[in-house]
């Protein structure tokens, strides 16, 4: 495998550091993919406690022929920066990054500019069909442990599976709370001006509910109706940030039936598509503290998706 340090946004006011792994040799038009993070600051390899899910799988799939790209996140490399900003979207976020990335990418000698995939994890995952519907253009999206609800709805479910698992009735009553506050003001979040959003500021006044209201203006859903080109969709069944119920199956109903969907449940993976130690969100950080790798066949599963798309694009270009 080979290594570049490359930049995203190299003439913009936030330039990301980043690295393309290329399989060994000289093959050029290879098809390549891009890796968006989930939520927070993250770097390329997107660690999480003591694993780089990121790491795994550009290594994996470089060994199966494929670029891949990874960058640091823009609210890692300008944490304090970012931090100062009255209030941020996730286009500032993920997608202007990501898009600056695929242009990276297609631009790079070695890559087909046709066959360029996006990778997408969790938040990123998410956010993926918005992000090939603002220019992205992708060959195909790739969404692991992603979820088509709005982010406030998983907010508030995670938040529930947490007071679920307490047993201190005092620490329980406090999350109660919390939790009927945090879901009042989701509850009228849509009723907020921009202005309004822009000044409201939620969890510990951390984030703007303009955040929220930003993303659930441009519901999944909405790009996912019009979605014809090829897509995969990943999802660990011991997933405790995500419900198999509501947002694997959400997926499925969106688009069950059509032929450029392909859904695959993994018994016994977590969130970063991982054996699940614990399974259970309140031991998140216990969880994701024992070093492991992301499963073999999840890769496999990548790769060869990859390389068939591909294959039959090919196919259709040459009849």
């Amino acid at each position: 495998m080979l290594e570049e340090e490359v930049i995203v946004g190299s003439e913009t006011d936030h330039p990301l550091p980043g690295r393309l792994s290329l399989p060994d040799g000289e093959k050029r038009d290879l098809p390549a993919a891009l890796l968006v993070h989930g939520s927070g600051p993250n770097d390329r390899d997107e660690r999480v406690g003591n694993n780089a899910p990121f790491r795994d799988l550009a290594e994996g799939l470089t060994a199966r022929g494929i670029a891949v790209l990874r960058y640091d996140k823009r609210t890692y490399v300008y944490r304090n920066q970012m931090r100062r900003l009255p209030y941020i979207t996730v286009w500032e976020e993920t997608i202007e990054d990501a898009l600056r990335a695929a242009t990276l990418l297609r631009n790079h000698p070695r890559v087909a500019q046709n066959q360029i995939f996006l990778i997408g994890h969790s938040l990123g995952g998410m956010l993926a069909p918005r992000i090939d519907a603002a220019g992205g253009d992708f060959a195909g999206l790739i969404i692991m442990a992603g979820s088509p609800r709005r982010l406030e709805e998983i907010l508030i479910d995670q938040n529930m599976s947490v007071l679920n698992g307490l047993r201190n009735r005092f620490v329980k009553r406090i999350a109660e709370r919390q939790i009927a506050k945090l879901t009042a003001q989701f509850a009228h979040l849509y009723e907020l001006s921009d202005e309004e959003a822009k000044a409201t500021k939620l969890l510990g006044r951390r984030v703007s509910a303009y955040y929220f209201k930003e993303m659930g203006e441009h519901p999944a859903e909405r790009y996912l109706r019009d979605l014809t080109k090829p897509i995969l969709l990943l999802q660990g069944e011991k997933d405790f940030h995500v419900s198999v119920e509501n947002d694997f199956n959400g997926y499925r109903q969106l688009l069950g039936g059509r032929p450029n969907a392909t859904f695959k449940l993994y018994p016994n993976l977590n969130h970063l598509l991982m054996p699940a130690v614990y399974g259970e969100i309140r031991k998140a950080k216990r969880e994701y503290r024992v070093p492991q790798h992301v499963h073999p066949q999840v890769i496999e599963d990548i790769a060869d998706w990859i390389h068939a798309v591909r294959t039959e694009a090919d196919a259709s270009h040459r009849t």
